[in-house]
């Protein structure tokens, strides 16, 4: 089935004629390559993109030694090695990077869905509708996987399990995404993640305390033990002991009989990294301590919606080769994906924590905790940082696809920047979750 094209961004209000994630990301790229082209230089500069009004504090500086060596390792990785035998290894040959990038065609601006508000003054790109056909084998399929094969939740909790939306959230963010079957590898993963962080971390009967060995054994799931024959078998029976670990077995099982063995411990790892963002929350609500915003923003640097477009080419049926998945430039891509996706979350469940038990840390409040600013003017400030996170993601992946034209690497910045866009639309639109602070 064709991948539907992505429709044209819209800041809130929708803007006519604007366009989508993808679209502005190509359309930069190619200016970038035409500004190369006409200075002559070897790296080309970041494209201009519209910018966020400024503020007092000046933008954090990237690495000197970054900024150096960013294009030196690009080249070598496109050039691959040397010398008698490594002809197959280039992966210039083996992408035949001289094949033309498809271009995008003008999509079609797709009427508005009816369940939603967007955040005012949030930036942000609408999708179209999701295949509702697509969705529904998706939620069916979902469903019988969490009841049937790893006996995910008590029926008590069966409206909050369709409330969640599963099968319209991968199927927005996934639109490249070849058969049903690849959608269910992401489906899976996503809600035995949010089994584990609702079971463990939060709403039901979650709890900071004694939280780093529950998310270790959890890892397991993912992440085998290679311990003696004689403590094995518990090992492995302790991978049934509860929910989490179950769902975390099963869904990691499927996925790598369909991932390559370097997208499988890519995966691993961000799963390693959201775990870590967890721990550090948890050990900031024993201690009563509200962060400073900017080490809450270094820890949402972890605890965030990383790990989901990381596996963006597995679930569209391909690979991105891991030695251009490990370059600083795309790992900086994908990490301002995830940083932006999860302020979306801070800003749509803001409601949502508030009315919940207990102290929930989120931007909103951390800016207005520690700036001593109003929870209204926190909450617009927090609209800012998202949209300030969202202009760097956009021209860091322009800058990336300017300057490795490398078909696989094109496709992977398309599938990231059409994950952000969905993340957004499944927020929006879960009106069964989700709803808006009256600031306006």
């Amino acid at each position: 089935m064709p991948a539907p094209e992505p429709s044209p961004p819209q800041p809130s209000p929708p803007a006519a004629g604007s366009p989508s994630g993808a679209r502005v990301l190509a359309e930069a790229a190619a200016r970038a390559r035409d500004i190369r082209t006409a200075f002559g230089s070897g790296r080309s500069p970041a494209p201009s993109l519209p910018a966020p009004p400024p503020t007092e504090a000046p933008a954090a500086d990237v690495p000197a030694a970054e900024v150096r060596t960013a294009g030196a390792g690009l080249g070598r990785i496109l050039r691959g090695p040397s010398g008698l035998g490594t002809v197959g290894l280039h992966l210039a040959r083996c992408e035949n990077t001289s094949a033309p990038v498809e271009p995008l065609e003008p999509p079609t601006a797709p009427a508005d869905p009816a369940e939603g508000t967007p955040v005012p003054g949030l930036y942000h790109h609408p999708v179209p509708e999701p295949d509702p056909v697509r969705v529904e084998e998706v939620s069916r399929r979902i469903k019988t996987w969490a009841l049937d094969e790893v006996d995910l939740y008590p029926q008590d909790w069966e409206d909050q399990f369709d409330g969640f939306s599963v099968g319209r959230y991968m199927v927005a963010c996934h639109p490249d995404a070849p058969t049903v079957d690849h959608l269910m590898l992401a489906t899976r993963l996503m809600v035995a993640e949010n089994a584990v962080d609702d079971c463990y971390c939060e709403d039901h009967g979650g709890s900071p305390i004694g939280l780093g060995g529950r998310l270790l054994l959890a890892h397991t799931a993912l992440d085998p033990l290679y311990t003696t024959e004689e403590y094995q078998p518990r090992w492995a029976e302790s991978l049934h002991s509860d929910a989490p670990r179950r769902a975390y077995r099963s869904a990691m099982e499927y996925f790598v009989q369909a991932a390559g063995a370097s997208q499988s411990d890519r995966f691993r790892h961000d799963m390693a990294r959201l775990h870590m963002g967890y721990l550090a929350e948890a050990a900031w609500a024993q201690t009563d301590h509200v962060p400073e915003v900017w080490e809450y923003l270094a820890m949402r640097q972890f605890n965030n919606f990383r790990p989901c477009p990381t596996i963006t080419d597995t679930v569209g049926g391909y690979e991105l080769p891991a030695d251009l998945h490990a370059t600083p430039a795309m790992q900086r891509v994908i990490a301002l994906a995830g940083n932006a996706t999860t302020i979306v979350n801070d800003l749509y469940s803001y409601t949502k924590e508030l009315a919940s038990p207990g102290h929930h840390l989120n931007l909103p409040v951390v800016i207005a905790e520690r700036e001593g600013i109003s929870d209204r003017d926190a909450y617009l400030k927090s609209v800012e940082v998202h949209n300030d996170l969202m202009h760097d993601f956009e021209a860091a992946a322009a800058a990336l696809a300017a300057d490795c034209p490398v078909p696989s690497v094109q496709r992977f910045l398309r599938g990231v920047a059409a994950w952000v866009d969905g993340n957004h639309y499944w927020h929006r639109t879960n009106t069964y979750r989700y709803s808006l602070p009256d600031f306006w």
